[in-house]
Formats: C-alpha cells, sequence, structure tokens
C-alpha cells in the first residue's frame, strides 16, 4: 500500500537535476538516515568514517540514536562518558565539550547514551527546536571535512533536527518490498524539511546493504529506486558479511578489525564513490588501497 503521495513525486520533488559534484566535500555534513531500523544507519557511519579517515579528512560523527551504536562502534565505553548528544541538544553543554578522540585515524566522536531518548519529550517546548543541533554544529563546521550523523530508526524530533543541520543524506536500505515503501515515508520527511526549514538539503545516495545479487527480489527492488532516482542510487552495495557484523563487538570499524575481508572492500568502495574516486580495485593495487595506519594502543 502507498501513502498518499507516490513515490515517484515525492522523488521529483527532492531530488536535484543530477547528483552533486563531488569535487569539493569539505566542511560536508551528511546524515545517515531511515526510520527503518536494522538497515546498517551506525554501520555505515563507523565505516565510511574510518575509512575517509584513513584517507586524510577529518571526520566527526555525531551519534543521535539512543541507541548509541556507533558509539559503542568506535571502541568507546558508554559508562565512562560524561558529556553526550544529549547535553549538546538541550544546551547544557557546547558541542566541542563533547568531542571525543578515537582511536582511529582522523575520526573523532560526539557519543550518544539511553539519556537521549529523553530529548524527544524535552525538544517540544524549547525554542528554535528543529534548529539547536545545526546551531551547535556550526561552532565546528569548519574544523571537519566530514561530519556524519546517525540518525534513530524514526521520523521524530532527532531525525528532524539532523536534517535541518545536514548537506544531505545517505539512506541505507534493504532491497526488500516493504522498504520501499519506508523509503516513500523518508522521502516525505525530507520533502517538509526542505520547504519549510532546509532547501539546501539533497539526497546525497540510496545504499543497499546486506545486499544479496543472487535474489530476484532484491534485483528488482534496486531497478525500482532506480527509476525514481536516477543518478541518486550508490554503485557500490554492501554485502552480507560476517566481518562487518564481528566489528562492532570489538569495538573496530571492519577496516581495522579486518583488512582483508569483503567489508572492509566494500566500504572502500563506498568511500572512493563519495570521493569521487575511481571505484576499480586492481589485485595488485589493493594491499596498497588498505594501507592505512594502526590505530594507537
Amino acid at each position: 500500500m502507498w501513502y498518499n503521495i507516490s513515490i515517484d513525486v515525492l522523488a521529483a520533488s527532492v531530488m536535484t537535476a543530477g547528483m552533486k559534484r563531488k569535487d569539493d566535500f569539505m566542511g560536508k555534513t551528511i546524515s545517515v538516515a531511515n526510520q527503518k531500523g536494522g538497515v546498517g544507519k551506525s554501520t555505515t557511519v563507523v565505516n565510511l568514517a574510518a575509512f575517509l579517515g584513513s584517507r586524510g579528512k577529518k571526520v566527526l560523527c555525531v551519534d543521535l540514536d539512543p541507541q548509541g551504536n556507533a558509539t559503542t562502534g568506535f571502541g568507546i565505553k558508554k559508562r565512562s562518558v560524561s558529556v553526550t548528544s544529549y547535553n549538546v541538544l538541550i544546551g547544557k553543554n557546547r558541542i566541542n565539550e563533547a568531542v571525543i578522540a578515537t582511536e582511529f585515524e582522523n575520526v573523532s566522536v560526539i557519543p550518544a547514551t539511553e539519556t537521549l531518548a529523553g530529548a524527544e519529550l524535552e525538544l517540544i517546548n524549547m525554542e528554535n527546536r528543529v534548529n539547536r543541533l545545526k546551531m551547535q554544529l556550526l561552532a565546528v563546521k569548519d574544523d571537519y571535512d566530514y561530519i556524519f550523523i546517525d540518525c534513530p530508526p524514526a521520523l521524530g524530533s532527532l531525525t528532524i533536527n539532523a536534517l535541518v543541520a545536514s548537506d544531505s543524506i545517505i539512506v541505507p536500505m534493504l532491497a526488500e518490498f516493504y522498504a520501499l515503501e519506508g523509503l516513500s515515508q523518508l522521502v516525505n520527511s525530507i520533502k517538509i524539511v526542505k520547504n519549510n526549514y532546509n532547501p539546501a538539503l539533497d539526497i546525497e545516495g540510496i545504499l543497499f546493504t546486506m545486499f544479496d545479487g543472487r535474489l530476484n527480489v532484491a534485483n528488482d527492488v534496486v531497478s525500482e529506486v532506480e527509476k525514481y532516482f536516477p543518478n541518486k542510487v550508490f554503485k557500490t552495495k554492501i554485502p552480507r558479511n560476517v566481518r562487518i557484523s564481528e566489528a562492532p563487538s570489538h569495538g573496530k570499524p571492519v577496516m581495522y578489525y579486518d583488512k582483508s575481508s569483503k567489508g572492509t572492500e566494500s566500504y572502500t568502495l563506498l568511500g572512493l564513490e563519495l570521493l569521487g574516486e575511481p571505484l576499480e580495485l586492481p589485485q595488485k593495487k589493493r594491499r596498497g588501497i588498505f594501507n592505512f595506519k594502526k590505530e594507537r594502543q
């Protein structure tokens, strides 16, 4: 069942004539959002940030999900954290007081804990409630090449704050039929934010995760999304991979957990695509591509 506004009409309302040029991404803020849970939002934030950091880009990850999966994915112990994204949103602390430098090259994190769940209710009665994250990020945006915001699996105040603060959105999704309905809802929310708060907001790209190209339904869904979002679907598809699943339990991005895994290669390709660099990985050059510094002990 489709919603009142069809996905093709919504897609047209939020898209520009084509993909943005990818040769100048300095200081870019990107939300990783989908109201569906379990689609790989946190995994994408952690692993994409790690790759870009290994390429010399300064990256800040803002964990805006009360589950705090991105925080855990970088090996940060939540019990040891005193200032979180919750404190930043409600104005108890300045954003630079919440930034934690991780063990991984050029990557910092604003962590989240379960206290963030209360922000949804507290924001209702606050002034500028949809602009609070944007106003805080202005103080540090010039310090980073990329800022990634890991959004919660809901289209509430936290996600709206993220979209208002962002230049663009990466939408991770599964190649399943129900995911198309969820995409329609998300695009409707993007349209509302564009019309009311952030006219420059654009879809950076739609990313298929846990992808199995052997399934007819998976390829059919990809074709359907590409039909309505031409030039907005990442060529890179993230496959199901045991190393990607294991890495968070070790508090590491997959490239630091197993640099030779299919998961590492996939997120490397995604990072190259985001940077606008060639996606080919000749076997003789792969060893050099993963030549990142070992994390500090």
